[in-house]
């Protein structure tokens, strides 16, 4: 029997939903090494490779069969071979620029377990997708809001969220097309580098915010709008909830409870960001930095005018935070802020953390990002983490992000 390659489902899934790959037609207990490979739009190639014995009967499922030491992972890791992708070039990230195409993910059998691999046994070809069917993409171009707009198919009200990114600039839309594949109206905003939004802005107005809210609220949901920030768009949110009004629930991924990098003004009121101390930012390995206490301490200073005022915010906060974060201590600012909000007789608020997790918390299956850019040297700077443990983060903590939203939108 000619080996070959079964995946369910056969040829096409969501990007952020599970994959089961197994091989049959083997020879008893024999050895091979599986490679997966795919190319970002950028043309960057990411692999992950593991090597495995098949079962006496041939069969090779890797739901029941652990890969063996020497590979990109070991262990009983049935999506080992997609989340353990890494970049051939350092410090590559996987972004997925358009979401309308698939990625295309390639699986090839190699026999035995050598370097290089032996000869070719089977391979297969996978679509990963960010839209289900129906699922419709609307460009938005709406007073100053520049922005995409996700729509489930379907008539009922969606509950509606507002997606927004870190301080890196032009438009990200992975996450919130992923999520209206999960019946959720959303909203990914961009706030600038891109269209005619400001390039480099000297400070960022709470009210364009504002008008993206307002546009959500003109489509069928629930009482009030949701946000999803990560980042610099977590103290967006959070700002959000504490000065405008219609802010329901957030879910905050790794994000300070000040304000960061740029002035935020609204109406009268400006607040500045919080202060950096390039003393302590070391050098930890070929000009690669340790950025983790850049940020001042905005708690151990009394009157601390970048701190948010949390206890204004009447939504529902879910604090998602990597324990390996090395770009804001994000535990401890979800910590001390929850505590604030007790002492004020506050109840609305939780916390999810993440052991071994890097600043950046993707949805299921993207690659793991130790290495990026900090905003404040704009030099590369470890961001943290470790590899299975940020896979099992991402798996934690996705449907925990649905559940909160469709518990309280």
């Amino acid at each position: 029997m000619v080996p070959s390659v079964r995946l369910s489902p056969a040829t096409r899934s969501l990007f952020d939903e599970p994959l089961a790959i197994a091989v049959q037609g083997l020879g008893p207990r024999q050895q091979v090494t599986l490679r997966t490979s795919l190319w970002d739009e950028m043309g960057e190639l990411f692999q992950a490779c593991a090597r495995y014995q098949a079962g006496d009967d041939g069969e090779l499922d890797l739901a029941r069969c652990p890969a063996l030491p020497g590979g990109s992972f070991s262990g009983l890791e049935p999506m080992g071979l997609l989340w353990a992708l890494q970049p051939q070039k350092p410090f590559r990230r996987l972004v997925k620029r358009d979401v309308q195409t698939p990625f295309l993910l390639q699986l090839e059998v190699f026999e035995g377990h050598g370097e290089p691999p032996g000869w070719l046994l089977a391979q297969a070809q996978h679509e990963r997708a960010f839209l289900r069917d129906g699922v419709q993409r609307v460009p938005v171009q709406e007073g100053r809001i520049r922005a995409t707009l996700f729509l489930p198919p379907g008539e009922d009200p969606f509950p509606g969220i507002i997606d927004i990114h870190g301080y890196t600039g032009g438009l990200f839309e992975h996450r919130a097309s992923l999520l209206a594949n999960h019946g959720f109206v959303t909203l990914a905003l961009a706030y600038f580098k891109y269209e005619d939004l400001p390039q480099e802005p000297t400070d960022l107005h709470l009210e364009y915010f504002q008008e993206a809210v307002n546009y959500m609220l003109q489509h069928p949901q629930g009482p009030g709008v949701g946000l999803l920030g990560y980042s610099k768009g977590a103290d967006l949110s959070l700002s959000m909830a504490a000065f405008l009004k219609n802010i329901t629930a957030i879910a905050f991924l790794n994000g300070p409870v000040a304000n960061t990098v740029i002035p935020l003004c609204y109406k009268d009121k400006t607040v500045p960001p919080l202060p950096t101390n390039e003393q302590q930012v070391t050098v930890i390995d070929s000009n690669i930095l340790d950025c983790s206490k850049a940020f001042t301490d905005p708690f151990q200073a009394p009157g601390n005018q970048s701190l948010i005022p949390r206890e204004k915010a009447e939504a529902q906060l879910l604090f998602i935070v990597g324990q390996d974060d090395h770009v804001i201590k994000s535990e401890y600012h979800a910590t001390e802020a929850c505590k604030y909000l007790q002492a004020q007789g506050k109840e609305n608020f939780q916390i999810l953390s993440c052991p071994g997790t890097v600043h950046c918390i993707d949805p299921p299956f993207f690659s793991w990002y130790p290495i990026g850019k900090h905003l404040f040297p704009h030099k590369w700077a470890i961001w943290g983490g470790e590899l299975g443990a940020y896979s099992k983060a991402q798996v934690h903590a996705w449907p925990q992000i649905q559940a909160f939203f469709n518990k309280y939108l």
